[in-house]
């Protein structure tokens, strides 16, 4: 018999656009979730002003959510500028040694 709880996944969309296929993005809010929350629940502790620690959880998501996009993003960046380097090199690689090696033209290295 076949259970009606398969695999049954949730998948959040914004204007078509699957969230879950965006680089960082579930890992930007969930650090921003969690250091908001921390920081508020922080500030509320050791001043017990409800409003200013709302605020502060507000602002504290708003910020480590933005920041770690960010840095997340650029080395996300980073490592796919690598990987087409060393996609292209590969192939390179691939051709040493076969005709088509001897069509592809070699620019000597400068000595510096």
């Amino acid at each position: 018999m076949s259970s009606s709880n398969e695999d049954k996944e949730i998948k959040a969309t914004i204007l078509g656009r699957d969230l879950g296929s965006i680089p960082c993005f579930r890992s930007s809010f969930l650090n921003g979730i969690g250091g908001g929350l921390a920081s508020g629940l922080t500030y509320f502790l050791f001043t017990s002003k409800v409003r200013q620690a709302c605020n502060t959880a507000v602002l504290s998501f708003a910020g480590i959510t933005l920041s770690y996009w960010v840095y997340c993003r650029y080395r996300w960046s980073q490592k796919k500028f690598n990987m087409t380097m060393l996609q292209t090199a590969m192939k390179e690689q691939g051709r040493e040694g076969t005709e088509n090696d001897l069509q592809v033209p070699r620019i000597p290295l400068e000595k510096s």
